[in-house]
Order: C-alpha cells, then structure tokens, then sequence
C-alpha cells in the first residue's frame, strides 16, 4: 500500500493577496520550512497553524513542484480552500 500524504491550503480572504494557511501543528516541518511557512496561535485558538504571506497561486505552484497536486477545492464564504495529494 503507497503512503499517501494530504494537505490543505485555504486563504480566508481570497482577494487578498495574504495570508495562505497551510498547516497546522502535526505538518512537516521540513514541507513548512520549504513554503516559508510560520507558526502561530491566535488568541482564543487551542491549536497552532502554518501561514505564509503569499497568493494561493504562489503556493499552489511550489506544493506542485514538491509533488502535490490538487484533489480539490471549495469555497466556504469568502474562504477558499483547496485539498492536494502526494503519493
């Protein structure tokens, strides 16, 4: 059986330009440190989360490059939210 890997990506303001979620604390750190990705906890918040200031575009681009691609993608309000795959 392959090991699968999944991944989500959201931005709460999709006309925005930043910031891209892209994890949370049980993320690769290694995949995180690739994306430029930091750590944070917003108050009232119970769990940590990666972000980084790029475009969803942008990170979209470098997540194919790792070998990620895009399963699926959704819009909850004026979240968007995208699902990747790695095999």
């Amino acid at each position: 059986m392959a090991h699968v890997q999944r991944l989500w990506n959201y931005s709460p303001h999709p006309k925005e330009v930043g910031p891209t979620m892209v994890g949370d604390e049980h993320s690769d750190p290694n995949l995180m440190n690739y994306l430029g990705a930091t750590k944070r906890n917003m108050l009232g918040n119970h769990f940590w989360e990666y972000y980084v200031n790029d475009a969803p575009r942008i990170v979209l681009d470098k997540l194919e490059n790792c070998g990620y691609r895009v399963v699926s993608m959704t819009g909850v309000g004026q979240t968007l939210v995208w699902c990747l795959h790695k095999e």
